[in-house]
């Protein structure tokens, strides 16, 4: 597969990345495949997760395929970027497609990458998981490597404006791959998995090393570690008031365009 596009945008996002000051840490880098098919699962804090979640399989030099959503696809520019890098639309009203062509990257040796959370956590706690994950892996025979990622939702995440303020820490750490145990089906690997993730998350929460600078910079933290960040239960409430505000814009849309 001719890569044209992916090696030049991975020089680009370096060069901000340095611009910005990110103190990045990453950890565990040896438990992606050096070779062969493998699933990245991690979680999601931020817009920028999937380029940073790319950073932890580069010493071993491979490259993630990430499912991301169909729409960006028809971006003009992001389009063309995100098809150059052999990355994988997901329309959620046709999911199987994507599965499929998720299935048919993992056997032809690719990494692929996905958040099993779906969407941002305003709460920066682990939502629950979809089993998109645990059904791909089986099916192509692959591992599941577990990761998280901390720090990235000071930079740029859902409902806040982006901070370009310089020196912020971004910590990646992954865990041990894993396949479903025998007999287990895809809601018992997809609880394993989270289980792993949650870990990973709570350990780089604790080892954290930069603090809030005051009372108004502690909604990057998790109600239950003393932030102001939204409870998962407040979370989910403005998750299906946004989804609902969404889904009266494309009504009034359509009515417009019937008129």
């Amino acid at each position: 597969m001719a890569e044209l596009v992916y090696p030049p945008v991975i020089t680009l996002a370096r060069s901000v990345f340095a611009a910005l000051g990110i103190r990045f840490t990453v950890e565990g880098a040896e438990h992606v495949p050096a070779e062969g098919g493998a699933v990245l699962a991690s979680n999601h804090v931020s817009y920028l997760d999937f380029t940073f979640c790319g950073l932890l399989a580069r010493p071993q030099r491979r490259l993630v395929r990430f499912m991301c959503k169909e729409s960006v696809f028809r971006q003009p520019v992001a389009g063309q970027l995100m098809r150059g890098m052999h990355h994988i639309p997901v329309d959620r009203a046709a999911g199987a497609a994507a599965l499929s062509h998720a299935v048919r990257a993992l056997k032809e040796g690719e990494v692929v990458g996905l958040f099993p959370e779906a969407t941002i956590s305003r709460s920066y706690t682990l939502k629950e998981f979809k089993s998109g994950a645990a059904r791909m892996a089986a099916e192509a025979d692959v591992p599941i490597v577990p990761m998280a990622i901390w720090g990235g939702q000071r930079i740029y995440t859902k409902a806040r404006k982006p901070d370009l303020g310089r020196g912020k820490a971004v910590m990646l750490k992954a865990g041990e791959p894993f396949r479903a145990e025998p007999g287990a089906g895809p809601m018992e690997t997809t609880a394993e998995l989270q289980r792993r993730v949650d870990v990973l998350l709570k350990d780089l929460q604790q080892r954290y090393p930069q603090e809030p600078a005051d009372d108004a910079d502690r909604w990057w933290l998790p109600a239950e570690l003393g932030g102001s960040a939204p409870t998962l239960e407040e979370a989910k409430e403005l998750d299906a008031a946004a989804a609902a505000e969404k889904a009266a814009k494309r009504r009034e849309k359509l009515q417009k365009k019937r008129r």
